[in-house]
This record gives structure tokens, C-alpha cells and sequence, in this order.
């Protein structure tokens, strides 16, 4: 990922419990706002996603996607582009580490691109609102 807009937040669980929310692809329209259907295409060995079509419908963008995952056990989780009407690129992760004092400190790396033309510092910004979003989101769905 060249360009891209990353962040981070300490959730109150353990690695594996986040990552467990994060593997749980059909819960993600009851906690991410714009994911309105979510279908896994394909799992890996572990029985985890590893193409996933999303529709996401944000007000202004509508757009279907197809995701190909990559997953390093509660570590990380990584995504790529396949498949969009819209985007070019939507390539992102999800790095987890544990805290010594209890907890997990959750990054979020994403690197979008449009096929309109856009400015550089629009795309950041609108990397940041689906980053901030989504990780606030995740938070609230692993502790409550």
C-alpha cells in the first residue's frame, strides 16, 4: 500500500475475541452502518472468509464489492480489491496486538482509490471516516 490513511484503538479483549468479530462477516450489517449484505464466496482452511461480496451503500456511494482476504491467525487480516463498480483499489488490514496491562491495540491500515478522478487529500479523507468509523464500530460490537 503506497498511500494510505492509518489508526488505531485499544479494545478491552483479547486478540482473539476481536478477531472473532472481525471473522463474523455475517454480523457486519448489525454493527458497520454501511454494509447492507454481506455473502462469503469462499472460506479458507480454517473455515474463515477469503472472498467476500459486500454491498455497501454509504448515502452518496452504492457499490458492490468482492474482498479477497488473507488471514495470519489472530494477528492479522489482510484485504484486497477483486471486484468493483466504483473503486479501484480498497486494500486494507486489521493488525492486532495484545497490551501487557490486558487488552488489544487494533490497527486499521486502508488505502482506497477511486475510478473518478479525486484529490489526494479527498481520499484520505474519506480513508479516515471509514477507518474511524468502522474502528469505533468494531469496538463497541467486541465489548458490548
Amino acid at each position: 500500500m503506497a498511500e494510505h490513511t492509518r489508526a488505531s484503538i485499544t479494545i478491552d479483549a483479547t486478540p482473539a475475541e476481536v478477531m472473532a468479530v472481525i471473522a463474523d462477516f455475517a454480523a457486519y450489517p448489525a454493527w458497520t452502518g454501511e454494509v447492507k449484505e454481506i455473502e462469503v464466496l469462499e472460506s479458507d482452511a480454517d473455515g474463515r472468509g477469503a472472498r467476500v461480496r459486500l454491498l455497501l451503500d454509504a448515502g452518496a456511494i452504492r457499490d458492490e464489492h468482492v474482498l479477497a482476504y488473507t488471514w495470519d491467525g489472530d494477528r492479522q487480516v489482510g484485504w484486497t480489491l477483486v471486484k468493483s463498480q466504483m473503486l479501484r483499489t480498497l486494500d486494507g488490514s486489521y493488525t492486532l496486538a495484545p497490551l501487557a496491562g490486558g487488552g488489544t491495540e487494533v490497527t486499521y491500515q486502508l488505502a482506497v482509490d477511486v475510478k473518478i478522478p479525486m484529490l489526494g487529500m479527498i481520499k484520505r479523507k474519506a480513508e479516515k471516516v471509514i477507518i474511524d468509523r468502522a474502528l469505533d464500530g468494531l469496538k463497541k460490537r467486541v465489548e458490548g
